[in-house]
């Protein structure tokens, strides 16, 4: 195999690791942090901020040039790689903090933005040993589409001409068309066709450019997966509910209102479909830590011997773009994590006895190692937006609580301190998949691995803090669990606990959706992208699904011209790539709307309402005929 070569090669001294850099990335960071913190809490999703923050900090270094001086692409992708970090916090933060405020609890913002700092150190340290396997190794597998992104981006911007012209117009487009949708409500985010015969059964669509962009990125085979776990639920298990509930006159567990004859498709979905998707994005986790093990072991052998030659051999040297941070970094910064989780009372409770915050310590460790992986792993194939990290918390969640109810510490005191033991993993998982994008991205462009994680590092530092404040802060404001701010994923793991604790967890659902991802696995089929396609709506994996084979069609009316198919699909990926960026900018402008005016925007309202979904349609036809015409040029 011909061996990779980067956009920077390794002899070229490039600056890169520089002051600027990090306060940029920092400052940038804590903003777009704060207004996705407020995002995920509304709706239950935060966006990656790799790709905007990309753009945005070519656009500052350039803007103040003649203050700076110039800057390097390399100075450009550490200022993202330590902006990028605050929006893995948000993610963490919010899927799990507040549940305690809804539990009685009044955490300070010392306990969360240790919290939240600790989880981002643990993530970015487990990651380092997986480098080599993950980014290096598995290069023309794992497409990380975020990272690939971002690295086109950063290139364009270096080149100008056709390529920045092909990125910034997708940008565009995609920015505008998000704004049609999110700002002026032109057309309905998502559209839907109930299906006949099959009762409740329904399709939908969210047709959004960068769903659209990610397909096109990852290729048709994990989209087509991704797809068929999805309509799995929403054309097979649905109906299935349906058929068999309705005739019941009681609600079934665990639904304690409707009796099943009454719910929607969504509320079946919601109350039934959401706890199966888990138990399958679970078993399925599981299965791909067990089969990543040997990744796992030989990332950490291949560290050990790299600092062992080091050792022996002072003149032993290895390539700039080859250098992670030493592997005792990882040790002694995992030991001084166990030990401040121990020996500090305040982080994990302050009423906890020694024995609590020894055993919350262990599982702390030992889950986010797992999931470090398990998330590095699939943000390489589905990306960080569809990053089942709140999966990955559930199973935390189960594994911790299953052991305090083995040892009689089900009060709330104990859901509390399972809690918080689900927020470090959860951070650590979401900082995991973030930089595992950066180091994509610097893989691509040629950066120094060990200035990225240590930038990664100090923006986890800078940003922590504020992150727990502006998430401390939105909870005194709105309260936790109210109309204005729902918070539904942090209320989903709240009932997980109270539901392992209390006894009433639906496990029956929990094991037929683990069943699904076995199946997955002796038919040949990747456990994890299926198991996702079942958890997340339908209506998220159809415009990537699109995106998947529109690439397939695009490369395959190239024939057998190999020269022509890779021109295609590298105008397709840069305009993906702008249609991504575009729509994050746009998103994070609506976030920070959001958290100044404390409302959504008001817009517009649709156009013509009686024929609203199908003009959103039609607007994503002409999006996907623009990617074909841009292509075929």
């Amino acid at each position: 195999m011909e061996e990779f070569k980067p956009y920077v090669p390794d002899i070229t001294s490039f600056k890169d690791f520089s002051f600027k850099a990090i306060i940029v990335g920092a400052i940038l960071g804590v903003i777009f942090g704060s207004a996705n913190a407020y995002l995920g809490l509304r709706v239950g999703l935060t966006i990656s901020t790799a790709i905007p923050l990309a753009v945005i900090s070519v656009a500052v270094f350039r803007a103040l040039g003649p203050i700076l001086g110039k800057s390097s692409i390399l100075e450009c992708n550490i200022a993202q790689t330590t902006g990028s970090a605050s929006s893995s916090l948000a993610s963490g933060l919010i899927f799990t903090i507040p549940a305690l405020f809804m539990w009685g609890f009044s955490p300070s913002l010392f306990k969360i933005g240790s919290l939240a700092l600790l989880g981002g150190i643990l993530g970015v340290l487990f990651m380092i040993p997986l480098r080599k396997a993950l980014i290096v190794k598995e290069h023309g597998i794992l497409p990380y589409p975020e990272g690939t992104a971002a690295a086109q981006v950063l290139i364009s911007a270096e080149e100008g001409g056709a390529k920045a012209k092909n990125v910034f117009l997708g940008l565009g487009v995609g920015a505008v068309f998000k704004a049609c949708i999110a700002v002026l409500k032109a057309w309905p985010e998502k559209i839907f066709l109930t299906l006949p015969i099959l009762k409740k059964a329904k399709v939908g669509m969210e047709p959004t450019p960068a769903l659209l962009g990610v397909g096109f990125i990852l290729g048709p085979r994990i989209a087509g997966i991704m797809v068929a776990g999805g309509l799995l639920s929403w054309v097979g298990i649905i109906p299935l509910i349906a058929y068999f509930g309705e005739h019941l006159n009681i609600p079934l567990f665990p639904e304690t209102e409707l009796p099943i004859a009454q719910m929607s498709a969504e509320q079946i979905w919601n109350k039934y479909i959401r706890v199966i998707g888990a138990g399958a994005v679970a078993v399925g986790g599981i299965i791909t830590v067990i089969k990543s093990l040997p990744t796992m072991l030989n990332a950490l052998k291949m560290g050990i011997k790299d600092f062992s030659l080091s050792r022996q051999n002072s003149q032993f040297k290895k390539k700039r773009t080859d250098t992670d941070l030493p592997i005792t970094v990882l040790g002694l910064g995992a030991l001084i994590v166990i030990l401040i989780l121990i020996l500090l009372p305040q982080i994990l409770g302050i009423e906890t006895t020694l024995l609590v915050r020894l055993i919350g310590a262990v599982c702390i460790v030992f889950f986010a190692f797992c999931f470090v992986t398990v998330s590095s792993r699939i943000v390489g194939m589905v990306g960080v937006t569809s990053n089942p990290t709140s999966g990955m918390t559930i199973v935390t969640l189960l594994g911790t609580s299953l052991l305090f109810l083995a040892l009689g510490w089900t009060d709330t005191l104990g859901m509390a301190t399972a809690i918080t033991v689900g927020t470090v993993v959860c951070v650590g998982a979401s900082i995991a998949g973030d930089i595992s994008q950066d180091l994509k991205a610097g893989y691509i462009i040629g950066a120094t691995p060990k200035r990225q994680q240590t930038s990664e590092l100090i923006g986890v530092l800078t940003a922590a803090f504020a992150i727990a404040a502006a998430v401390w802060l939105l909870g005194e404001a709105f309260e936790f669990g109210t109309e204005a701010l729902p918070a539904p994923q942090a209320t989903l793991m709240k009932t997980v606990i109270e539901g392992v604790l209390g006894g009433n967890l639906p496990w029956g659902l929990v094991l037929i959706g683990g069943s699904f991802a076995i199946m997955a696995e002796l038919v040949g089929v990747p456990s994890l992208p299926f198991a996702v396609g079942i958890y997340l709506p339908l209506s998220t994996m159809t415009p990537i699904f699109v995106g998947g084979y529109l690439r397939h069609f695009i490369e395959k009316s190239a024939g057998k011209n190999e020269k022509q198919k890779t021109n295609k699909k590298e105008k397709g990926i840069l305009l993906g790539s702008g249609f991504i960026a575009g729509e994050g900018i746009a998103m994070v402008c609506v976030a920070i709307y959001a958290y100044i005016a404390k409302a959504k925007p008001p817009g517009i309202g649709l156009i013509w309402p009686p024929y609203a979904e199908w003009i959103a349609l039609a607007a994503f036809l002409v999006l996907v005929l623009y990617l074909i015409k841009k292509t075929s040029k």
